[in-house]
């Protein structure tokens, strides 16, 4: 929901900038940083428009995105920007992410050419943006810091020490392990790294218009060595991408750099295993701090996907420096029961069921996955009109032998029910993960609660998913 004071900013600068009245705005998914977005509709223009309260961060990605323009790379278009307000407007990219259509193409575990292509296109863009992109751009703009430094290096380590290995019960010795951590940053640092470090380089920051990719979320970025960036996107731990298609993509990715610049492949591989494995400790570090720290469900169910690459690592690449300590903190980690029962979960799909009042907008899916369906349960007779019910909801005996006996609801849940069915089925055979079903009513509290513990009831008979059950009105009216 858009507070009041917020979407007056946003509107009022898509209106000025457009010369058109605003007829929608829609809070887009969140991730895993503050920044909201909003995708603004007038009558013939559109755009999204970004609410930040981190103005350093701001100026960088408007920097850099009039920079990478100008050089011709594929990045949205900066409309307006009131920085003293906090809010930017850009160019609409769509939905269509790199990822979701990652999870469109692929069937199990294998990576048909359409796909391979479309990766290819990105590594290619990735080379124009390190190169191309660094040269020029004014790094003073940088956010938090102007370069992946010995202190940026020992940032995401302490990360993943504090949020991964405490909050996983791994045990470790602190101060051998930091000595390990003091050796492998130095290591990374004879690296070259006078290049354009995009920093979040991964599937869900790249979206694609006709297969065609375009970048977003580079705000982060910095100097930095070359692998980091390949390293985010060929290990980015939900795309779980196949280890001979990484083989390929690399090879792909050192051809592509070779016409810009000289490199020596066996040293730049070297530096490359070096920097995949700080990528899944930062990796590691957030998933930990969003999933355990702030008990955000979905980021949990990439931590599965990181486990097993780095129980490749461990099995196949061997590091030039002898990390002793840390690697038998990895070694833990990968034996640990608890993580290996959250991956289990990870496996299973989960259905996310939520009621709503129309009023406070539909449910943002927080998965990041999209689809699902929305029900509109207005059509049913509203128990709220009655008095006897209005201070009820729909958990209530009362509520429930109304509703029960009305046969417009009989039937909307039958049909409902029919397409929830054809969904579940479809994603249980391809491995999905998450589907989000939401049931809105004018109040959120009598209809659309019944249909939603209805389809919590169907579910658990029928299928073996996981189900989240959030009745949001509840929520905003008892705290």
């Amino acid at each position: 929901m858009v507070s009041k004071q917020k979407e007056k900013k946003l509107v009022d600068l898509f209106e000025k900038w457009s010369g058109e009245t605003a007829q929608r705005i829609i809070a887009l998914p969140r991730s895993g940083s503050d920044r909201e977005y909003y995708r603004i509709v007038g009558i013939e223009k559109r755009a999204i428009a970004a609410y930040n309260p981190d103005k350093k961060e701001n100026q960088a990605f408007v920097s850099f995105s009039r920079h990478f323009g100008s050089e011709n790379l594929p990045v949205p278009k900066i409309y307006a920007v009131r920085e003293e307000e906090d809010v930017y407007l850009l160019q609409d990219l769509g939905d269509t992410t790199l990822y979701s259509f990652l999870l469109e193409q692929r069937i199990n575990n294998d990576f048909p050419d359409k796909l391979m292509v479309t990766y290819k296109k990105v590594l290619s863009w990735l080379v124009k943006f390190q190169v191309k992109g660094g040269k020029g751009l004014d790094f003073t703009k940088c956010h938090p810091r102007d370069s992946f430094d010995l202190q940026s290096m020992k940032w995401d380590m302490h990360y993943f020490k504090y949020y991964f290995l405490k909050l996983a019960q791994i045990p470790f010795n602190e101060q051998l392990l930091e000595d390990d951590f003091e050796t492998f940053a130095h290591f990374l640092l004879e690296a070259d790294r006078d290049y354009f470090l995009y920093r979040d380089f991964q599937s869900r920051n790249i979206m694609l218009i006709d297969n065609e990719p375009f970048f977003i979320d580079y705000q982060g970025g910095r100097k930095g060595a070359l692998q980091y960036d390949l390293a985010s996107l060929l290990y980015d731990a939900k795309a779980d991408i196949p280890a001979d298609t990484r083989k390929q993509l690399l090879l792909h990715y050192i051809d592509e750099l070779q016409k810009e610049i000289e490199v020596d492949t066996d040293k730049f591989t070297s530096f490359y295993w070096g920097y995949v494995y700080i990528r899944i400790m930062q990796a590691l570090g957030a998933y930990g701090f969003r999933g355990f720290y702030e008990r955000k469900e979905h980021f949990l169910q990439s931590i599965p996907f990181a486990i097993n690459n780095l129980e490749y690592l461990l099995n196949n690449v061997e590091l030039p420096v002898k990390l002793p300590v840390l690697t038998d903190a990895f070694h833990r980690l990968i034996k640990s029961g608890k993580l290996r029962k959250i991956a289990d979960t990870g496996k299973q799909l989960t259905v996310r069921v939520n009621s709503f009042s129309f009023k406070r907008g539909i449910p943002v899916d927080e998965s990041g996955h999209g689809g699902g369906f929305v029900f509109d349960c207005r059509a049913v007779e509203n128990p709220g009109r009655y008095e006897e019910f209005s201070e009820l909801t729909g958990k209530d005996n009362k509520v429930k032998e109304f509703l029960d006996a009305e046969k417009s609801m009989t039937r909307f849940l039958k049909d409902s029910f029919k397409l929830v069915d054809r969904s579940v089925e479809n994603y249980l055979e391809r491995g999905f993960t998450h589907l989000m079903i939401s049931f809105g009513c004018t109040g959120g509290r009598h209809r659309s609660v019944y249909a939603a513990e209805k389809l919590m009831q169907y579910l658990r008979k029928k299928y073996n998913v996981r189900i989240m059950l959030r009745h949001r009105e509840e929520e905003f009216l008892f705290g």
